[in-house]
């Protein structure tokens, strides 16, 4: 296999660890300078340049992108995906862990934990906004803050809103965050890399710091996962469209409560309170799937005029309930069965005589006109309960709807 790396740092621990990983396989590796890449677009021939010369070809690349080269890092990881090549993680993925609203937004459909969290820009919503997510303490953090930066404590109310009115007054973007009390200054990083954990470890905040991020001298200890924590990281891992990641939980009362995805996660704090070879279960890893690159299904799927992609569900009292998937009709209805969620559980290619059950899933491709009617309608949720303690005036008016 030819590996690239696409690192701006060639000498930091992590990529000289997979660059060394992939070299004692019997790889042939190069790390390449993101920033050094140019992208060419043209018709039905994406290309690379590298430091102005055509790119040689590559079987594989792993992504170690900066926060601050986010957008151009992105662009070229693209630009690999559209070349065919298999890349680790996937520029859709890197995005969307690089936002933390964004991300708890695609994680808040599925059921995974996660702290209860709101966003807010107009100053009469903040006080209404700690209240939601359970009053104060909070946490206050900015949206691409990095390492425990932009991560802010908040003891009550007052002290809460004079934060985020300041941080907002100098144009930054805030979210609001229940504090998990029984979890402070603890929480586990778990490196995910394909459909399993492959190492854990506890990080612990010292003295009065309420952060466990390495980065701000947190104290690091191997620790082994229950059979939910490794499955709740493997999920967010895969719902956020990463297949290294490492990946952040709170060890909160009701479980694990996931706090964040990292694209481009360390080695080095993982791999000394471990003892694992991380970088090696990464290269090999990305050598037994090189022959599998990213594919935009909708992309590749979507462009037969009348077909596409939709997601249908099996309600209580449907006709389906009861029917194996091959006598349901859908493939004489030109509907292919792609995947079955149930529950949390997701069954890939399922079998032509499972039968379906009410609440099931079905992630189809076929003719959008004959899964227009099994398409469910969209339902109203409830509200939830309006927050206490306010003046009538700030409350919603339109409380019957």
């Amino acid at each position: 296999m030819k590996l690239a790396i696409l690192s701006c740092s060639p000498k930091c621990y992590s990529t000289t660890r997979l660059r060394e990983a992939a070299e004692a396989r019997g790889h042939k590796v190069k790390v390449l300078n993101t920033l050094k890449f140019a992208i060419d677009v043209a018709q039905g021939d994406p290309d690379l340049y590298y430091r102005s010369k055509p790119l040689s070809h590559y079987d594989a690349v792993l992504p170690r992108i900066g926060a601050s080269i986010t957008y151009f890092g992105t662009a070229v990881v693209r630009q690999f995906e559209q070349m065919d090549v298999f890349v680790a993680n996937s520029s859709n993925g890197i995005s969307n862990s690089r936002d933390k609203l964004r991300s708890l937004q695609i994680l808040s459909k599925h059921h995974v934990g996660i702290p209860e969290t709101t966003f807010v820009r107009d100053r009469t919503d903040v006080l209404p906004a700690i209240e939601r997510v359970g009053g104060a303490p909070v946490i206050i953090k900015l949206l691409e803050g990095t390492q425990g930066v932009g991560v802010i404590l908040a003891d009550n109310t007052k002290v809460a809103e004079a934060i985020i009115e300041t941080l907002q007054s100098a144009r930054q973007n805030v979210l609001v965050q229940k504090f998990v009390k029984e979890s402070k200054g603890r929480d586990v990083r778990a490196f995910v890399v394909g459909d399993r954990v492959v190492g854990a470890m506890r990080r612990i905040a010292q003295g009065t710091e309420f952060r466990s991020n390495v980065h701000r001298g947190g104290r690091v200890e191997p620790v082994t996962l229950d059979e939910q924590y490794a499955e709740t990281a493997v999920r967010a891992a895969q719902i956020m469209g990463m297949k290294v990641a490492g990946v952040d939980l709170l060890e909160g009362k009701d479980g694990p409560q996931i706090m964040e995805v990292n694209s481009s996660p360390g080695l080095q704090g993982i791999e000394l309170a471990t003892g694992l070879d991380i970088a090696g279960a990464v290269v090999d890893y990305i050598a037994a799937q090189v022959s599998f690159p990213e594919l935009d299904v909708r992309q590749r799927l979507t462009v037969s005029r009348g077909y596409g992609v939709a997601e249908l569900r099996i309600p209580e009292g449907s006709d389906y309930v009861g029917r194996t998937i091959v006598d349901s009709g859908l493939r004489e209805r030109d509907i292919n069965v792609l995947t079955l969620a149930r529950d949390t559980t997701i069954i890939p290619n399922p079998n032509s005589s499972r039968v379906l059950e009410p609440g099931d899933r079905l992630l189809c491709f076929g003719k959008l006109e004959s899964m227009r009617d099994l398409v469910p309608p969209k339902i109203r949720k409830a509200r939830r309960p309006k927050v206490k303690n306010l003046p009538p005036e700030d409350r919603d008016s339109d409380s019957q709807n």
